[in-house]
């Protein structure tokens, strides 16, 4: 029962992460082998593929590797913490991929909106601050009467 038990907490410690790898823009005719490539390294690691999106050929904000276009993959995949840098590493040295890069997925990312009520909330808060200072003031200056 013991090992049972190890077992689950192992299998809890799973988080899940975005990867997105843009793949050199040759490789568009066989687009398949790379992206097959990367998600047996993702097995490799210990991890599973949730979710896999081809954005297609883009144009890169800047040269990458001499290149202005690039293949956008997008992955989501559940990987233990030690199969994190197996993953980064090996994807590094892959000749296909130009970039990666690999965070930890957010479930309820934050809002922009979010952050505007926020701040409104606040300045509602130094108003009242405010107009309470003066009401202060004011009770000041009658005691002072």
């Amino acid at each position: 029962m013991g090992m049972h038990r190890g077992f689950q907490r192992k299998e809890s410690m799973q988080k899940t992460y975005e990867l997105m790898v843009l793949l050199h823009p040759d490789l568009e005719i066989d687009v398949e082998a790379p992206i097959t490539k990367v998600e047996n390294l993702i097995a490799d690691a210990g991890g599973k593929v949730l979710k896999r999106d081809n954005w297609g050929k883009k144009r890169l904000a800047y040269r990458i590797a001499r290149q202005d276009f690039a293949i956008y993959v997008y992955f989501e995949v559940t990987l233990p913490p030690e199969g994190v840098a197996q993953l980064d590493s090996t994807i590094l040295i892959m000749e296909e991929v130009l970039r990666h890069i690999l965070v930890v997925h957010e479930e309820n990312p934050p809002r922009a909106e979010a952050k505007k009520d926020d701040r409104g909330d606040k300045k509602a808060e130094v108003v009242a601050e405010a107009k309470g200072e003066d009401e202060a003031k004011a009770d000041e200056k009658e005691g002072d009467k």
